[in-house]
């Protein structure tokens, strides 16, 4: 697929901006350029007011109304038969005539990309410009803002969201304890997946010993065997693009009853967390800062007690 660089992006007057990407669709409108963005996705919903934009693609796969385990065995099926998991709206996207679109790499699963942006780009009579995000730890996180602000020629709110940014994170990086308790993130319940990419460092910094993956690693399946053996202290439950209150359902109906499950110490001890990954963990957007708060909160709750996270973003489980 043909990709300008970065540095003939900062050259270009953008206008017209569609989005695959709920992250950066988050970081256009903390730029105020929410004007300038005419497509975005299904799952652009943050803030409210970008679900009002017309969204250029939309998921094949009604996850709303199926379990974990049967959203994963959809979502395998399709790619192993290298049938597309999004649709391409193409009246919304011609309609958008778009001179810049933003998607990534990350997660070939949760962002529209190969397939769709190759489309896009074949199907619209003036070629916009790609670029492409692909952060795997918050530094690239962090970074994706820089290149934006570049992008916006908004170099000054760039500066602005960085700084803010660094500040909380230096905030809980300053108060860890001695006491680094084991903490195992799951990514989905129903097969068992490592949190990987962000995560690891995540629960790193904010005091805790991350068990299986490795910071920048994908995703990947685990059994309880491997679950068992690493003997966490605490864990942290986060099936990407669930919600607390979701996240809380599949444990029940899932993990509630198991008894290998239940012969872990993390849940002998009430030490299981069940997170706002939708908003906070899943995505590679500013707001991971936030999680990474909510982590501090919940390996540390003595230190963090004042510290403000948003109602519901997290909550134990028992």
């Amino acid at each position: 697929m043909f990709k300008r660089s970065s540095s003939f992006l900062f050259n270009m007057d953008v206008n017209r901006i569609v989005s695959f990407l709920p992250s950066a669709t988050e970081l256009l409108y903390e730029f105020g350029v929410e004007e300038k963005l005419f497509g975005v996705t299904h799952e652009c919903k943050y803030p409210e007011t970008a679900k009002l934009k017309p969204q250029v693609i939309s998921s094949v796969i009604n996850s709303d109304e199926l379990t974990s385990n049967e959203i994963n065995t959809i979502t395998c099926t399709l790619l192993r038969d290298g049938k597309n998991i999004f649709e391409l709206n193409k009246k919304n996207l011609l309609d958008a005539n778009p001179d810049l679109i933003i998607s990534q790499e990350t997660c070939e699963v949760c962002a529209a990309y190969t397939n769709e942006v190759k489309t896009a780009l074949e199907i619209l009579p003036k070629k916009p410009e790609l670029y492409s995000m692909d952060p795997h730890n918050l530094n690239e996180i962090i970074q994706s803002v820089t290149v934006m602000g570049k992008i916006l020629q908004k170099e000054n709110k760039a500066l602005e969201i960085v700084h803010s940014l660094q500040q909380r994170i230096q905030n809980i990086q300053n108060s860890k304890n001695k006491k680094t308790p084991k903490v195992l993130a799951i990514e989905w319940i129903e097969p068992f997946f490592t949190a990987g990419h962000w995560i690891p460092e995540m629960i790193e910094l904010a005091g805790g010993v991350n068990l299986i993956s490795k910071t920048g690693d994908h995703s990947r399946r685990m059994d309880m065997t491997e679950v068992t053996n690493s003997d966490p202290d605490i864990i942290i439950l986060m099936p990407c693009g669930f919600d607390t209150i979701r996240t809380m359902t599949e444990y029940d109906s899932i993990l509630k009853n198991n008894r290998a499950w239940n012969s872990l110490n993390a849940v002998k001890n009430n030490q299981v967390f069940a997170v706002d990954a939708n908003s906070f963990f899943s995505k590679p957007s500013i707001r991971t800062v936030e999680g990474l708060e909510i982590l501090a909160k919940i390996i540390q709750p003595h230190k963090f007690t004042d510290l403000s996270v948003s109602a519901g973003s997290f909550s134990n489980v028992s």
